[in-house]
């Protein structure tokens, strides 16, 4: 009875789909989250029956043949690379990336690390870093004197100060992309890191070579969609049932045939 280890698959990969589903809905506020979808793939097949096999002494061959399928499983989680909506914020730091490209940054441990979290702080010594202490990737140091501090679209930093008519240039933000986003690794924190499938990073300028535009005093929300992913969360239960039901039949044509006489 191969249907109970079948639908023992479907029920797994509609889990999977729920536990998909959940994690968008769970980040539906998180800044520069693009959301997942979960993608299945059939498993192999029993070969009862080849198809073109000759069935007869005349050399019939057959036009079709017998083949049964054994169930479902997961082919990857994909990330949905979708441009979230700008939201005002009017910080001096919060920076939406407009179109391709993420932030680099360095972790403790001295590896580069890429981000579209564009909410962005000083810290104490007045170096520009993320909400999560990492420095951003050129350093960029802002003076204690600094009345305030201006990012343009090719990110260019200037300061602005009491007793200066023109602002002080400080540094130049770069963005990063690579061939298949979808192929780097999701490190939590709204950080991914470089995988051979994501190709090695090409730094630019913001706003030239493809790359995206620096929007200052605004942030990049989530690009869940709370509707569709609500919708996909029905139809994924819905499966879950129905292939739960199919285990349920199959228990019960079981104990028919242990009952036969």
């Amino acid at each position: 009875m191969r249907a109970l280890q079948i639908a023992a698959t479907g029920m797994s990969a509609q889990q999977t789909r729920v536990e998909v589903i959940s994690n968008n809905l769970a980040n539906m506020s998180t800044t520069g989250y693009n959301a997942r979808r979960a993608e299945f793939a059939d498993l192999h097949y029993q070969q009862v029956t080849r198809a073109g096999t000759i069935a007869a002494a005349d050399g019939t061959v057959l036009p079709t043949g017998v083949q049964l399928g054994l169930g479902v499983r997961p082919a990857s989680v994909s990330m949905m690379l979708s441009q979230g909506a700008l939201a005002e914020t009017g910080g001096d730091l919060d920076l939406a990336i407009e179109g391709r490209g993420y932030l680099e940054v360095t972790l403790p441990s001295g590896q580069p690390a890429y981000t579209r979290d564009g909410a962005l702080k000083r810290s104490g010594d007045g170096l520009i870093v993320t909400s999560d202490g990492h420095a951003v990737v050129p350093d960029i140091t802002i003076p204690d004197d600094a009345v305030s501090v201006t990012v343009n679209a090719s990110g260019e930093v200037y300061a602005h100060f009491r007793d200066q008519v023109e602002p002080e240039l400080l540094g130049q933000f770069t963005l990063t992309g690579f061939s298949n986003p979808k192929g780097l690794e999701a490190m939590g924190s709204s950080l991914f890191a470089e995988t051979p499938a994501s190709g090695a990073p090409l730094v630019g300028t913001p706003g030239e070579d493809g790359f995206g535009a620096l929007r200052q005093g605004y942030l990049e929300a989530s690009s869940v969609d709370a509707v569709r992913e609500v919708t996909e969360l029905i139809e994924a239960q819905r499966g879950y049932e129905m292939n739960a039901k199919v285990i349920t039949a199959a228990d019960q044509m079981l104990a028919t045939t242990t009952q036969v006489r």
